[in-house]
């Protein structure tokens, strides 16, 4: 495994153990869905839904994967496992992927404004200063926006564990200044 993905795995186990505790739980995925639900709310409502739905399949696959002592926690070491398994993950990821560039696209063109971008990334917990450097590495066009399908790419990208000098390495990136 590429030391760049598991750079990248470590920094989403951080974000999404919500309250701390260094596992993960089902009440870590529903705030970080509402977080992410409410960040945008100029956003479709059905496209929001399918935000709250990729999150509980997310969850759903984690745990129905490795949670082997029933006790609906995740730790770090399991959550590599399953993330890092494309064939494993490559659903869920898929989906979540799909749904976080669809919940930012206000105008249903296939484009992601700045302020939406940011919003959902912060909303996620990523570093500012990374945020923007992520956005700019997707080419925005003369209206500040960028394609929800070059973003969709650079999500599934993050987590492939062979992938290397991708886009998304720059939110793990320590900021600059």
């Amino acid at each position: 495994m590429r030391t760049e993905a598991l750079d990248r795995v470590r920094l989403v186990f951080t974000l999404f153990d919500a309250n701390g505790n260094g596992v993960l739980e089902a009440a870590d995925f529903d705030l970080m869905a509402d977080r992410v639900r409410n960040a945008v709310p100029g956003a479709e409502p059905a496209a929001r839904e399918a935000m709250t739905a990729a999150f509980r399949r997310y969850w759903d696959t984690l745990v129905g994967e490795l949670d082997t002592d029933g006790d609906g926690k995740v730790d770090f070491e399991e959550y590599v496992a399953c993330v890092l398994a494309p064939e494993r993950f490559d659903g869920a990821a898929a989906e979540f992927a799909g749904t976080l560039s669809t919940v930012g696209d206000l105008r249903g063109d296939g484009r992601v404004g700045r302020a939406e971008f940011v919003a959902l990334m912060l909303a996620i917990g990523f570093v500012p200063a990374n945020i923007q450097a992520l956005f700019d590495a997707l080419g925005p066009d003369e209206e500040d926006r960028v394609a929800s399908g070059a973003w969709d790419v650079a999500i599934r990208e993050y987590y492939r564990p062979d992938a290397d000098g991708t886009v998304g390495d720059l939110l793990v990136a320590v900021p600059a200044g």
